[in-house]
């Protein structure tokens, strides 16, 4: 995970492309050029150790596009291939926000 966050600051698409799933990835994979990475936060992580196949990290990544700032939310999971591990996919987390009222979405 820490990897692909990396190549994502460096523009790395080679490296974006040889750690994600042949079945999932995207045929042709483009960079936002504007968006300015601020950091990385792992919240959990599950299995992926030594031993396993599988793992599952939840991420919150930070970045700024034209000065605004935004975050990634995402449960990703993962798999090992040929002894490296490979992101497959990931489902977003949708970002609570406060309603009128102050109940929550």
């Amino acid at each position: 995970m820490r990897s692909r966050y990396t190549a994502h600051v460096l523009g790395d698409i080679d490296h974006l492309t040889a750690t994600w799933h042949p079945k999932t990835r995207p045929l042709d994979m483009a960079l936002e050029p504007r968006q300015q990475w601020l950091g990385l936060t792992i919240r959990r992580v599950e299995a992926g150790g030594p031993k396993d196949d599988r793992g599952v990290v939840e991420y919150i990544a930070r970045f700024k596009i034209d000065g605004r700032g935004h975050r990634l939310h995402e449960i990703s999971r993962f798999e090992r291939s040929n002894g490296a591990w490979i992101y497959v996919d990931g489902e977003i987390v949708e970002r609570e926000r406060k309603r009128r009222g102050g109940k929550r979405a």
